[in-house]
């Protein structure tokens, strides 16, 4: 999370994200269950760093990641590298309160071997909680008969209407909701949301979205570049995920755009034993900036998070399919304008940027 509601938020942002194997029953029951050190009260408050004017609203994304739920390798069983990404997009108008308000979580598992191997399918697609809606199986489960993202929804809800500080001294009791009205219908842990929706008003920017425009939010994740560990060197579970937060205007035009990327990194030796910190801060990549360290690599001299901003900016008053139509030669911008701003690949991109469109439907 950004350094700024790190000491507000520490140990309640992990807790949302010890969540479960996605579409077990058996893992979601634990989920109601399973108690987390966590913040119980908060008296820091956060505020929008920008004030949005009559009629504008700001645009905000925030992450809260944890790999905690990382597990060994055993004689038996496959070991797991685990990364729970928590991704909140808002909106916020000229008062400091949330207009709109998304919560979605890329959950990535990936499979360690006792020999160092990894055991998941590289090519294969990590839809988030959100995408496998009903699918993800923990209604079965849940002590109040609803699914991950009815859950997701309902706290979401809530939020509408509230500013920072109302989020930031929400009542909180074992990392669950304490208002029993919101207990109603969001029975889960819920500091990981709180962390994440803080973060996204905090850092809310004005650009471009008025009222009236609908809040989008679109991810993207892989595991590609995971490699199994050698007699030299740890293998590294990377669980990439592209985030895209945006508004669309009633004509389907984007009006702010709102491009970021989580690329954890789960280290484990040849016996599939986890070497990483797993009770690290995982930033995200515009969260790390100048730390991320593209530029001095950069053809055109740029850091990962300026690229991105870009490109957002590019995608400011097209429509999906005009984004969608952007050339692209082996995955990178061919317009020499364009190029000049952004030569990072940009595929994950658009795909992020449809899913989010399509959100805001």
């Amino acid at each position: 999370m950004k350094k700024s509601l790190v000491a507000l938020m520490c140990a309640g942002a992990l807790s949302a994200s010890l969540f479960v194997g996605c579409g077990s029953t058996d893992e979601a029951a634990t989920e109601q269950t399973q108690a987390t050190e966590t913040t119980e009260s908060t008296t820091e408050e956060a505020a929008p760093a920008a004030v949005a004017a009559e009629g504008e609203l700001l645009t905000g994304i925030g992450t809260s990641v944890a790999i905690d739920s990382s597990a060994d390798a055993t004689a038996d069983a496959d070991g797991t590298a685990q990364v729970d990404a928590t991704i909140a997009a808002v909106t916020v108008d000229s008062n400091g309160a949330i207009v709109e308000c998304v919560i979605d979580i890329a959950q990535t598992k990936i499979g360690i071997s006792a020999d160092g191997k990894i055991t998941s399918d590289l090519d294969a697609e990590y839809p988030s909680k959100r995408e496998l809606g009903d699918d993800y199986g923990m209604k079965v489960a849940s002590a109040i008969g609803k699914e991950w993202y009815e859950q997701a929804d309902a706290f979401a809800a809530w939020a509408v209407g509230k500013t920072a500080s109302d989020i930031s001294n929400m009542a909180i009791t074992e990392g669950k909701a304490g208002d029993e009205d919101l207990a109603a219908s969001v029975s889960i842990h819920v500091t990981g949301f709180q962390a994440a929706v803080l973060e996204a008003m905090d850092t809310a920017v004005a650009g471009g979205a008025v009222a009236g425009d609908k809040l989008g939010l679109g991810l993207t994740t892989n595991i590609a570049k995971s490699t199994d560990a050698t007699a030299d060197a740890d293998g590294v579970a990377e669980a990439y995920t592209t985030i895209s937060v945006l508004t669309v205007n009633g004509d389907g035009v984007i009006t702010s755009s709102l491009i970021d990327a989580v690329q954890a990194k789960v280290t484990f030796d040849a016996k599939g034993a986890i070497t990483a910190d797993t009770s690290a801060d995982v930033l995200s990549k515009d969260e790390l900036g100048d730390a991320y360290g593209m530029k001095a690599a950069s053809s055109i001299g740029k850091e990962w998070n300026e690229q991105a901003a870009a490109y957002a900016e590019y995608t400011v008053g097209k429509t999906v399919d005009e984004v969608n139509g952007t050339a692209v030669e082996e995955g990178r911008a061919t317009d020499a304008d364009l190029a000049a701003s952004v030569s990072v690949h940009i595929t994950d991109f658009n795909t992020a940027i449809t899913k989010a469109v399509a959100s805001a439907q």
